[in-house]
């Protein structure tokens, strides 16, 4: 079997997602009280990928806070510069691949397989793979949506090999242009389905909504978490104070919803911040 590198591609500014990342890299931010880095970690542990010698993290935007909540669980690749892109970070980390195919994740991506575990639930990625073809992690296109690759949308992930690695320039570009279409036009591309959910959290909408996803309809809560209000399908991160009602809603790490106050369909941070969706 051909060797495999994992990477999770941290490094995105997140503007979509401003206000919320004006002082938290995407990575960072929670879903289901978890970072989105760390949903993209432990789904790739679950493939047998875990350790500095196997999973690669690049970071950029507000970068120390990304190499202070890694630590010693994967490879660091900072871009000091700012962001190159999907393909210059990966083009960056080629020293370290040296060889191996790499398994590229983006860390916004928020996957959910009802039936089977992280990891598990996209390990046909890998399945019986040739270690020469580009491999896709793909549903399948909105109604009415052009673009996509054969009538499918990408969802999250891609597998590619050393021989397209190896040519790829440490410049800012994507892996659209550089190893997606290229291998397409090659013939090279394979696409995977992938049977849960997929959810770009790129916007405050599609973030809320992997955050409610994640609540399954119900409060999901840090044992921290107080509640001496009402809430109602919503993510309460630690040390959260509901006074007053929250109704579909994410509340950050020391958020506060005030007695007089009801919430409704909007992500809070600590500061007091407020994005209503």
């Amino acid at each position: 079997m051909t060797a495999v590198a994992g990477v999770v591609l941290a490094a995105g500014e997140g503007q979509r997602l401003r206000p919320l990342t004006a002082t938290v890299p995407k990575a960072l931010c929670p879903v289901g009280n978890l970072p989105l880095l760390d949903h993209a970690l432990r789904r790739l542990a679950g493939l047998g990928l875990a350790g500095p010698a196997t999973v690669a993290v690049n970071a950029a935007y507000l970068a120390d806070q990304i190499v202070t909540h890694v630590g010693d669980r994967a490879h660091l690749s900072v871009e000091p510069d700012g962001p190159i892109g999907t393909s210059g970070g990966v083009a960056r980390l080629r020293p370290w691949i040296d060889g191996r195919g790499v398994l590229v994740g983006n860390a916004d991506a928020y996957l959910h397989d009802p039936f089977r575990d992280p990891g598990k639930d996209i390990a046909a990625m890998l399945d019986d793979w040739s270690g020469e073809t580009v491999r896709m992690l793909t549903k399948p296109c909105f109604p009415g949506d052009t673009g996509g690759f054969s009538g499918r949308r990408f969802a999250g992930f891609s597998l590619i090999p050393w021989r397209y690695v190896q040519d790829l320039a440490e410049v800012d570009s994507n892996l659209v242009r550089t190893v997606w279409r290229p291998a397409e036009a090659a013939g090279d591309l394979e696409l995977i389905a992938y049977e849960g959910l997929y959810l770009d959290t790129g916007t405050p909408a599609d973030y809320l909504e992997a955050n409610l996803h994640a609540a399954a309809g119900r409060v999901l809560a840090d044992p921290s978490a107080r509640i001496t209000g009402e809430a109602t399908e919503s993510v309460l991160g630690a040390e959260t104070l509901v006074e007053g009602s929250a109704t579909r809603c994410v509340l950050w790490p020391g958020a506060h919803v005030t007695a007089t106050e009801s919430l409704t369909d909007a992500i809070r941070t600590a500061t007091g911040l407020t994005v209503k969706t």
